[in-house]
């Protein structure tokens, strides 16, 4: 019965893969739009609004979905916790910064077992992503607040470099709390992000290292296996010559 229903769960995930990732672009790309154009017309801001909460609402749905089909219901609510807090954070006004986490969620579904194998294609197109969508959070957050030291996307993107980098030279920063808990998320984020890309180098040197090793050992074992034979050949020479 647990594998019946989990393997509708995973029809139904493979079904509404790519569709889910379509409307995650969609809503990348309206949310910068909203971010972006400060001169945007009222109906634009209307058009905008709405196709973000119906992208929204549909991976809101996604999750009910998913829940439903889930057989083990506790499992599937402790095991994706992350999905329903990008589902419901969003709701709040003050937390709209975090409408982002529900699309990089849903594009990480989609690409995560493609190329994991890949780490470094992987680790960088991560990299690229959370790097845009902290720009846009933080320029949404911190804009139009008073004292505000991150008002245009340049600011957004430089602090996001040195924020995720884990330098933070301290000449761009957020004032206001929602800004404050992107940082914070991009902190950890840059934190995992770094320790990832250390990894990867060691495991990639280590590699190199034992491919360097194997080729002498290699090269020595040919060696000694030449040696072995001209050995054998001057043996034969020598009984030649003593027959003679």
């Amino acid at each position: 019965m647990f594998q019946t229903d989990e393997r509708r769960l995973a029809r139904w995930e493979q079904r509404v893969e790519w569709p889910l990732t379509a409307l995650a672009v969609v809503f990348l790309v309206s949310y910068a739009w909203q971010v972006l154009d400060d001169h945007r017309t009222s109906g634009v801001d209307t058009v905008l609004e709405v196709v973000l909460w119906i992208v929204w609402l549909v991976f809101a749905a996604d999750y009910a979905v998913r829940f439903t089909l889930a057989q083990d219901k506790w499992r599937f609510f402790v095991g994706h916790l992350f999905d329903l807090l990008a589902v419901l954070l969003p709701v709040v006004r003050q937390l709209r910064v975090l409408r982002l986490i529900t699309v990089l969620k849903v594009l990480n579904r989609r690409f995560a077992g493609k190329v994991r194998q890949r780490v470094g294609v992987y680790v960088a197109g991560v990299t690229a992503l959370v790097g845009l969508s902290a720009s846009l959070a933080v320029l949404d957050a911190e804009r139009h607040h008073p004292g505000a030291t991150i008002t245009t996307f340049g600011d957004a993107a430089w602090w996001t470099l040195t924020t995720i980098s884990t330098v933070g030279y301290g000449d761009r920063y957020p004032v206001t709390w929602e800004g404050r808990l992107v940082a914070a998320l991009l902190m950890i984020g840059g934190i995992a992000l770094l320790g990832v890309i250390t990894g990867t180098i060691a495991s990639w040197l280590v590699e190199r290292l034992s491919g360097v090793e194997g080729s002498v050992a290699e090269a020595e074992q040919a060696t000694l296996a030449e040696l072995r034979l001209v050995r054998a050949e001057l043996a034969e020479l020598r009984a030649e010559l003593r027959n003679r």
